[in-house]
């Protein structure tokens, strides 16, 4: 691996890289943060779909990419006379010492991580007070994925004791839910429908939460499965020189269960 010298050197590098582009390459000298945005979405997006698949090397690109982005947007904070990269390391750096002063400070007793998330929000809370139109939930950013989004804010209410005092109960809620939402199905309401289906999946995403699961991860692992067994279904289809959609359901689901038995081994 790099030495400490060795990677600031490859920092500032990029950071060259980067200056030149903007300088001299038509592309480079157009953008705003506001056509930059999109681009900066879809590279993030990447990185977490190398982060659910475990892959070093594509990990280790995207992590390029989206670092790209930060400096980019530092570069044009600075052109503008607002900020730029080391404002942004030290404010970060200096946001991160605050936070910690089991590390950095003399509070002593914190040795758990749920101690640690306690003492994190405390702190977020005494940084709040200083702004006093800035609710609980201020933080969560409104951009986020629906589902993260409810994790979020759900985490959030849990800092400060808005939470079930006994994780099982929380099932009773989702059976309420699902009734709800049958319900409203069965009469055909698709307004009504939509808000109990919103209701069902917030208490589903809260069940996993107090059971310490990320649904964000737990549906993109089903997403992958459900591509993987399909794409089986289309090569099956192909070797019997069928087109998937002159299949039927029966032999759909042969090479489904099929798919699902060749995982399992």
């Amino acid at each position: 691996m790099h030495t400490r010298e060795e990677k600031l050197q490859a920092f500032g590098r990029l950071i060259d890289v980067q200056d030149t582009l903007r300088e001299k390459c038509p592309w480079d000298k157009k953008q705003t943060n506001e056509s930059l945005r999109p681009n900066t979405i879809e590279e993030v997006y990447e990185l977490s779909s190398a982060l659910m698949k475990n892959d070093a090397e594509n990990i280790r690109e995207e992590l390029g990419d989206v670092l790209e982005h930060v400096i980019f947007y530092a570069i044009m904070g600075d052109e503008k006379g607002q900020f730029d990269i080391a404002d942004v390391c030290n404010k970060e750096a200096d946001k991160l010492i605050f936070r910690h002063p089991h590390i950095y400070g003399e509070q002593t007793g914190v040795k758990t991580e749920e101690q640690v998330l306690r003492t994190w929000e405390q702190i977020k809370q005494k940084e709040r007070a200083d702004k006093p139109d800035e609710g609980v939930l201020s933080g969560v950013p409104d951009a986020l994925p629906s589902l993260i989004k409810a994790y979020r804010v759900q985490d959030k209410a849990r800092n400060v004791g808005f939470d079930w005092q006994k994780r099982e109960d929380v099932w009773q809620k989702v059976d309420e839910e699902l009734g709800e939402l049958k319900a409203e199905l069965a009469k055909e309401d698709k307004e009504r429908s939509t808000a109990e289906l919103g209701d069902f999946l917030f208490s589903v995403i809260n069940a996993a939460r107090l059971y310490h699961l990320n649904p964000d991860n737990a549906l993109e692992q089903t997403n992958e499965k459900f591509i993987r067994r399909f794409n089986y279904i289309e090569e099956k289809a192909k070797e019997l020189g069928k087109n998937i959609k002159d299949m039927t359901l029966g032999e759909m689901d042969e090479f489904w269960n099929e798919a699902k038995s060749k995982e399992r081994d």
